[in-house]
């Protein structure tokens, strides 16, 4: 017996040791390109033609400058992919949650069909209904505005079927059936009560939605067309496809790494309920 409680602990530590090593090499390769980004984002366009180096260059400022004081409205661009990240964000976990809660917590005839009906939504790509989706948008006036992209937001399938399933394991039906007993609506019962259980899955919602529309450059290269109202991924592709006398790749690394700071720190924002949710999920198993 002795033997082999030290075999299995062996055993134990040896698995456990090789998980530390499998997380370090994946970590490893997924932080080395935002490392190869901000080194090549200090650097100028002849020392990147010259290849890789592992130590940054003095050219940071350079280009920061240089995408700032250039023909494209960066900053402008910046806040018009904030504007429509974030209410897409809002909107998307909002109204999929209020969804969910329908789902979740009302007994009605069509309760399947309609649960089926928004699953089989997913399996229509984006890119199917963009004629149409188009038209519709230049008869309603809508063409060149924010709008498109921000109201159809409202409506996520992916979003209001991994809030259900949370809502299945986080969401007691007596504990709405308790607060409709003491009398309170059903809009004070989702804003009140529902939705705070809901926050670790609504943030890591917010950030998927957040970061989906920010670097969604399909839609919005159809809608808008005017430089001041376009994203910053379309400003980066207008950069990238500049010809070649004006082509400069630092300047690109850096509008790359530019675009990616207010990722970060969204989900640094929202990490906390994430966390939240993963151990609310390992005490529940």
């Amino acid at each position: 017996m002795n033997q082999k409680s030290v075999s299995g602990g062996l055993g134990i530590n040896g698995r456990r040791t090789v998980s530390y090593i499998v997380l370090a090499i994946v970590s490893f390769l997924c932080l080395f390109w935002f490392y190869v980004l901000f080194i090549n984002c200090t650097r100028s366009h002849s020392e990147l033609t010259k290849g890789f180096t592992i130590l940054p260059s003095t050219h940071a400022l350079e280009n920061l400058y240089n995408i700032f004081h250039g023909s494209l409205p960066v900053i402008q661009g910046m806040i018009n992919s904030l504007i429509i990240a974030a209410s897409c964000a809002v909107l998307t976990t909002y109204f999929s949650a209020m969804t969910a809660y329908a789902i979740h917590a009302y007994d009605f005839k069509l309760k399947k069909f309609m649960f089926t009906f928004i699953l089989l939504i997913m399996t229509i790509p984006t890119q199917c209904n963009a004629l149409g989706f188009i038209k519709l948008v230049d008869r309603m006036g809508m063409d060149d505005t924010f709008w498109p992209l921000i109201i159809p937001s409202i409506a996520a399938p992916v979003t209001f079927f991994y809030i259900k399933q949370y809502m299945d394991s986080a969401l007691p039906l007596s504990l709405v059936e308790a607060a409709r007993i003491d009398g309170s609506g059903e809009f004070r019962t989702f804003n009140s009560i529902v939705l705070p259980l809901l926050k670790p899955a609504i943030a890591v919602q917010a950030i998927f939605s957040f970061v989906g529309s920010w670097n969604n450059y399909f839609t919005p290269a159809l809608i808008l067309h005017t430089n001041e109202k376009k994203t910053l991924p379309i400003l980066l592709a207008q950069l990238r496809g500049a010809d070649f006398l004006k082509f400069d790749m630092g300047q690109v690394y850096m509008m790359i790494a530019f675009s990616i700071f207010p990722v970060i720190l969204v989900y640094l924002l929202l990490s906390k309920h994430i966390v939240q949710g993963v151990a609310l999920g390992g005490v529940k198993g």
